[in-house]
Formats: structure tokens, sequence, C-alpha cells
């Protein structure tokens, strides 16, 4: 399994663009070939830096979600809000405890 990590940071007025897309795109996100979850967080300090936690079966399902048409309209409205560049790293689990 491929965790994928994302840190996005936006502009205060452009966090409630970005929310609102993420609600309407969230269920398609996570139904995407090989996507067995996926969650956004906020950051305690500064409420204008999310990140996403997204979980692939392969390098590979990954991707094709990231060349899909879904991925494109996601990234081409996500891109404009941002204040920073965003960052993404793609690591293997190695534990988990509940």
């Amino acid at each position: 399994m491929l965790v994928r990590i994302v840190k996005m940071s936006f502009n205060p007025q452009d966090v409630p663009a970005f929310l609102e897309n993420f609600e309407l795109m969230k269920e398609k996100i996570r139904n995407s070939p090989g996507n067995r979850f996926l969650e956004l967080y906020r950051d305690r300090n500064n409420p204008e830096i999310f990140f996403t936690y997204s979980y692939w079966d392969s390098e590979d399902d990954l991707e094709n979600y990231r060349k899909s048409e879904l991925f494109y309209d996601v990234w081409a409205f996500t891109k404009k809000l941002f204040n920073a560049k965003p960052e993404a790293w793609s690591v293997d689990k190695l534990v988990s405890l509940e």
C-alpha cells in the first residue's frame, strides 16, 4: 500500500472555496480505482494549511488517478487558490496501531 500526503496552503479568503470543492469531489476521489482511504486535515495553528492523506493499492493506481480527468478537474480548481507551492510525499506505511 502507498500512502500519499499532500500539504496545501491557501489564502484565507480562498479556504471556503477549497472546502466547498473538496466536499463536492471527495467521494469521486475516494471511489477512484485503487483508492482505499481519504482524509482531509487542517492545521490547528494555521487554519489556511491543509493536508490530504490517501491510501492507494499501488503506485500505478495513484499515477492513473493523477492522469485522470477527475484529477485534472480537482487540481485545476485547487491550484488557483494556493498561496504557497504544495508539497507531496508518497510513503510506505510501516506500522499502524489503533
